[in-house]
């Protein structure tokens, strides 16, 4: 009798991960490899518990299937999850194997044969739906070995959730965000970073700007009127209130994460495909897709400081045949803060139809509603170079009462492909959002203790439409492989305000000063500002069209070519009053301006081995055109950007784990700053080079641990003074810390217990254009628990997060003028969500 079935090594990693039974023998031979014998365990295995048994599944059923090529044990699960069949193999067998991808309508034998296609792995049906994989080479010894043999416990794959574990969970090896094609992020020369959900959900990261500073390297919050929009600074630049959404740009508000997918950062420019692009970089939503198997979710989070979150999601076919899918996604909030009066209270409504009458079209079609009615923390001022030694939790604004928001987005996509090679993409996106303002803004400090405020009052009405059509295919040219796009887009954004109240520069004494030492509330007499005229107006309009192509090269497999460029067409106009407050004014006001450009694209990418990509890149961008508010309504000069980049990536452990390092070199000519003579203005100052190195690592370091590590060296300044602003040549940027670094990981104890530590670490950063004060740098310590319990089944994950353990007092950045934003002290997350 043999009595080989694996060996030690893999028994010990089977058992840690409760694969194998505790005390299952695990007997070498040297006659057979660890595949055979592999292979041979799971064929006694079968011929002893089920012998002679044949296969009762209708084996004529169709089922859809959209699986990329790779890791064959994802791949097993996805057709596990699409098939509600159980597929048992030893774990051994499938490791650092490639699958083949499946797309479209086939039946369960088809769809595993494409699969299997390639491998050494044949498979038989053991039971009703029930399928056992094994290797091709143990085949021809099945029939001389005994049944009373030692056997092994087999693993047995069946569908998951969207919660289970996944082997790339952390790491993401394909994002289409930088080229709008479904390329390998090994193949492309751009940094590309991205924040899967899995992350997000072992950090509760409730705000997307947890999720990005904590995750991706050289990315920081920027503050802007009292965190009212959601914008970021990438490479030292600001994203300027736009981020996209599923490729489609969305002016400026709040994202809720309730329906997020993941998170893509391109990092430098990225006109070329999507136009009106801050030359830093952008930031990308992708979020949910209907899903082919029911899928139903409910969590509830509390912390401290009265936080509150409840969501909900539901996602599954509609029809029986499965081409129509739905998915709901709602979240409810009542965040409270460790500032008296500042709290965010949310509802927001997400639902979702997919559509996918055969393999060749698709549609999605999605609705979101948010209501949002918050109170506003502007955080505390600066004196002198340093923020005002006052408590981290000072309030300065006035009481319980803030601005209102509602906004509804309709978006739309469909893609059909001709044949195999050739596809059209068309999406469209339009957001209706209103705010009713009030707020006690910050001014100036008059003296040492008391600090200028003025109101800000009245509604502002901001519509978006964008759209894009694309044409990507592929084809074979004298030995190379081209992959091309050829597009076209459009986006306009509007913005009308009248009836304003915004006295910040015309010398209104409505709303009294506050002592920031000795802070007292319910000063304004809000009928006195009622009866008081109104000062501001504004009209605003830009639009944008553009045309771009692409082409990605490869030769002889280790080559990959990026070239395109982009024309592009931006209008902007604006007029306002800012004395009077006369919306008829602020048209008659109104002027706009054309700019044109070309911007283009180059990048190279050489792979000597496998898991090392050389890559390098140049391109320009057209970023904003000549948008901004200037106090007196003149116009600015278009924003223009340039970068050269170099670097490497890597994969490991079956691209499990991924690296990339990168060093850049990017200047911003027309750059705008902040007017220190009329706050919530901008003036022109002049062209500003930032140049440094990042470092980004994410993945599976072995099947226990996960792992998230980043470092950003960041020197960013101003190089030429071609504007209005002094005092501005030499310095650096505001907001941009020199170092900036983040560690985080998760280690999988037992299959139901997980826990996980990590920090972030900031350098000094400047407070304004001018440096004249600065940010003391900070350390922050983070740490989660979380434990499973299946219940029949459904699964209940109750975890913990405490932020800021050490309960270390900091602040987390500044809004380019006087204002310092506080961090947030020791808090407590804590959550429980049942799935189904």
């Amino acid at each position: 009798m043999i009595d080989t079935v694996i060996s030690a090594d893999d028994a010990s990693a089977m058992r840690n991960r409760g694969q194998l039974p505790a005390g299952e023998p695990a007997i070498n031979s040297p006659f057979l490899t660890g595949k055979q014998a592999a292979g041979l365990a799971l064929m006694l295995t079968l011929c002893h518990a089920v012998p002679g048994q044949s296969a009762e599944h209708d084996k004529n059923k169709v089922f859809r299937f959209d699986i990329p090529a790779g890791n064959m044990a994802s791949a097993l699960t996805a057709f596990s999850e699409a098939t509600d069949m159980q597929l048992s193999y030893p774990s051994v067998l499938v490791r650092d194997v490639k699958s083949e991808a499946v797309s479209g309508h086939y039946t369960a034998d088809q769809a595993l044969q494409k699969l299997l296609a390639g491998s050494d792995l044949t498979y038989r049906h053991t039971g009703n739906d029930v399928i056992a994989l094994a290797a091709k080479e143990s085949d021809s010894l099945q029939q001389s070995l005994p049944t009373a043999a030692t056997t092994l416990t087999a693993v047995t794959v069946v569908g998951k959730t969207e919660a289970d574990e996944d082997p790339m969970a952390y790491n993401v090896p394909n994002a289409t965000t930088a080229t709008k094609m479904d390329i390998p992020i090994m193949d492309t020369p751009v940094n590309i970073q991205v924040v899967p959900k899995a992350i997000m959900d072992d950090q509760q990261d409730i705000k997307i700007e947890d999720a990005l500073t904590k995750n991706v390297s050289g990315v920081q919050r920027a503050y802007a009127f009292g965190d009212l929009y959601e914008e970021f600074t990438i490479r030292g630049f600001s994203t300027k209130h736009s981020i996209y959404r599923n490729g489609l740009r969305r002016y400026t508000n709040f994202f809720d994460p309730a329906n997020i997918e993941q998170l893509e950062v391109v990092k430098g420019p990225a006109a070329v495909l999507y136009g009106q692009i801050q030359p830093g970089g952008m930031v990308n939503i992708v979020t949910k897709k209907a899903l082919d198997k029911p899928y139903y979710a409910l969590q509830q989070q509390f912390g401290n400081y009265d936080q509150y979150r409840t969501t909900a999601e539901a996602t599954g076919p509609i029809d029986e045949s499965g081409t129509l899918k739905y998915r709901l996604d709602l979240a409810y909030q009542d965040l409270g803060s460790f500032k008296r009066f500042v709290n965010d209270e949310r509802v927001f409504i997400a639902p979702t139809l997919r559509w996918t009458p055969n393999d060749r079209f698709e549609a999605n079609f999605e609705l979101e509603y948010k209501f949002e009615d918050r109170v506003n923390d502007f955080g505390i001022p600066a004196i002198g170079n340093r923020p005002a030694p006052v408590p981290l939790n000072t309030f300065l604004g006035d009481g319980a009462k803030g601005p209102k928001m509602n906004s509804v987005v309709v978006a739309f996509d469909w893609a059909f492909k001709l044949n195999d090679d050739w596809q059209i993409k068309n999406r469209f996106l339009h957001e209706d959002w209103d705010i009713d303002y009030f707020d006690a803004q910050p001014n100036f400090m008059i003296n040492d203790r008391e600090l200028a405020r003025f109101a800000v009052t009245g509604q502002a009405f901001h519509e978006t439409y964008a759209t894009n059509l694309d044409l990507l295919g592929k084809f074979d040219l004298y030995g190379t492989e081209h992959n091309v796009l050829v597009g076209g887009d459009y986006s306009r954004r509007s913005r009308e305000a009248g009836d304003n109240r915004f006295s910040c520069c015309n010398g209104s004494t409505t709303v009294p000063p506050i002592d920031i030492f000795n802070p007292r509330y319910g000063l304004i007499d809000h009928a006195v500002l009622n009866a008081s005229p109104f000062d501001y107006a504004i009209k605003q309009k830009e639009e944008w069209f553009g045309i771009y192509f692409q082409d990605h090269i490869t030769l002889w497999e280790k080559l990959h070519i990026l070239g395109g460029g982009r024309y592009d067409w931006a209008t902007f106009g604006q007029g306002s009053d800012p004395v009077n407050g006369s919306f008829a004014q602020a048209t008659a006001n109104y002027t706009d301006q054309e700019n044109q450009k070309f911007s283009p694209r180059v990048g190279i990418v050489y792979q000597p081995v496998d898991w090392l990509s050389l890559y390098g890149n140049w391109t320009e961008s057209l970023g904003s055109a000549n948008t901004g508010t200037a106090f007196g309504n003149q116009q600015f000069k278009p924003e223009i950007g340039e970068q050269f980049e170099g670097g490497f990536k890597t994969e490991f452990f079956d691209q499990r784990l991924s690296s990339t390092v990168a060093y850049y070199y990017l200047t911003k000519d027309n750059l705008k700053v902040p007017d220190p003579e009329h706050r919530g203005f901008q003036i022109e100052a002049g062209t500003a080079r930032s140049q440094g190195i990042e470092v980004d690592v994410k993945g599976q370091v072995t099947e226990q641990f996960d792992l998230v590590a980043t470092y950003a060296f960041t020197d960013a300044r101003m190089i030429e003074n071609g504007g209005n602003a002094n005092g501005v040549l030499g310095k650096r940027l505001a907001n941009v810390p020199e170092h900036q670094a983040s560690l985080w990981g998760t280690y999988q104890f037992t299959p139901q217990f997980r826990a996980g530590v990590g920090g972030v670490v900031v350098g000094e950063r400047e407070g304004n254009a001018q440096n004249t004060y600065q940010l003391p740098g900070y350390v922050r310590m983070d740490m989660m628990a979380a434990y499973v319990q299946p219940i029949g089944k459904t699964r209940l994950t109750t975890q913990l997060n405490i932020n800021n353990v050490l309960d270390k007092g900091y602040y987390a950045g500044t809004d380019g003028f006087t204002q310092v934003v506080t961090g947030n002290p020791l808090s407590v997350m804590g959550s429980l969500r049942l799935e189904y």
